[in-house]
């Protein structure tokens, strides 16, 4: 049936990751530099919000409904459309919410379907729920995507966040670069595929690399921004706060990118309580961490 628990739990990550990210946008690089956690409260964005309704989604039903989906999207964007959500989201749940079809909205986006992280960044919690069981993951990654995402890249992106998560708990077991490869056997070809390859390649204390060779969201693109975070989750997935701290060094789309790396390594690692009371509080029924 899958395990809800794991799926809250990489939600609470997510979150988490998404708020802190968030706040870096505001702050100088000095507060990177010397990880100098922001004052509180943290306030979490349309990644986090997104994610509830995937979340929400597979505790009703067990799996990844499209057209539930997509009116869980629509609804709670019109309940709270100030969480930070880009134009072309705006747009296009907006139109959900007034009866148009994904199906035919979605392709539509930029020519062709958008390519954007915004399905990567909601895709954790999949893999939680379907913790080792990396195709199912991948599946159903790619099912919450296309109701958004209807181009390649951007599906790509969410199946290899949710392909990692399940992964997550088993890291012991796998080195980094061994991680990153089981991976990329669940990623269809793509440039997110080929970054993800890449990866590999770069070492884990080769930070600076990783960063301007992957990228970190300045795109917003899945292929610039998922293969960063998958080399951090796969190099620091043992301790949340490294993680999370290396992945903000990045800096580029923060909250996004923090939001897929907590995501992930909330399931290998501790999320410290004392950033958990920092953060916003998630709807009652969603946060494990309570």
């Amino acid at each position: 049936m899958g395990d809800l628990n794991r799926a809250l739990l990489s939600l609470a990550g997510l979150s988490v990751g998404d708020s802190f990210g968030e706040r870096f946008f505001a702050l100088r690089w000095a507060a990177v530099t010397a990880r100098q956690v922001p004052d509180g409260p943290w306030q979490w964005t349309d990644d986090t919000h997104m994610a509830l309704s995937v979340v929400e989604e597979l505790r009703e039903h067990g799996s990844i409904d499209e057209d539930a989906l997509a009116s869980r999207f629509a609804q709670r964007y019109r309940e709270q459309p100030w969480r930070g959500y880009g134009s072309g989201a705006m747009k296009l749940l907006s139109q959900y919410a007034d009866g148009a079809n994904w199906r035919e909205e979605a392709p539509q986006m930029f020519d062709g379907g958008s390519y954007g992280n915004g399905a990567a960044m909601r895709a954790g919690p999949i893999g939680g729920f379907f913790w080792g069981e990396p195709e199912r993951a991948a599946q159903e990654g790619k099912r919450s995507a296309v109701v958004t995402h209807a181009h390649l890249e951007g599906q790509a992106g969410a199946i290899a966040v949710a392909a990692a998560a399940s992964m997550a708990p088993l890291r012991p077991a796998l080195s980094g670069n061994d991680f990153l490869e089981q991976v990329i056997q669940h990623v269809p070809p793509t440039r997110t595929r080929e970054r993800i390859e890449e990866a590999r390649r770069i070492g884990p204390e080769e930070h600076g690399r990783a960063v301007g060779t992957l990228g970190t969201g300045a795109e917003v693109a899945a292929f610039d921004t998922v293969p960063f975070c998958l080399w951090v989750a796969a190099h620091h997935g043992f301790d949340f706060e490294t993680a999370l701290w290396a992945t903000v060094a990045g800096l580029g789309d923060r909250d996004t990118t923090c939001a897929i790396v907590g995501s992930i390594v909330a399931l290998s690692a501790d999320i410290p309580e004392s950033w958990i009371r920092l953060r916003e509080p998630l709807p009652l029924g969603f946060d494990p961490l309570a």
